[in-house]
């Protein structure tokens, strides 16, 4: 009977050299984006929002405000997605700071670190509950 020898589990990636670049540079597209203050963001509160195809380009593209999953899923779209000049116009300040405890569990890791780096007032928000 062949004994069959396990694989070792792979090593953790070292982060340097190309993946470190790369990593910056994803990290700075998102930078780029931000608003220079929360106080820019005046956009909608209640209504149906329809993003533009830079944004929605896969999937909905209709967002019902008063709709709880519709309205997380409208947030974590023009975060991922939304360019400087989007986000005042799509996002709002109060909704975005009541939304952020779940909201940062939702994005990507990069999106969640360059908002709560930029912005202390998102990174001690209480979080959400696991």
């Amino acid at each position: 009977m062949p004994s069959s020898t396990p694989h070792p589990a792979p090593a953790p990636r070292d982060i340097s050299g190309a993946d470190a670049e790369d990593l910056a540079l994803y990290r700075e597209k998102f930078r780029r984006r931000l608003p220079a203050s929360l106080d820019e963001l005046h956009g909608p509160t209640h209504g149906v929002v329809d993003l533009p195809l830079h944004m929605a380009w896969s999937g909905m593209t209709s967002y019902d405000l008063g709709k709880p999953r519709q309205r997380m899923g409208l947030y974590r779209t023009v975060l991922h997605e939304g360019l400087h000049e989007d986000l005042p116009r799509y996002l709002n300040q109060d909704l975005l700071l009541q939304l952020w405890p779940v909201l940062r569990t939702l994005v990507g890791r990069t999106v969640r670190a360059v908002w709560e780096d930029a912005f202390p007032q998102l990174a001690s928000r209480p979080r959400a509950a696991a």
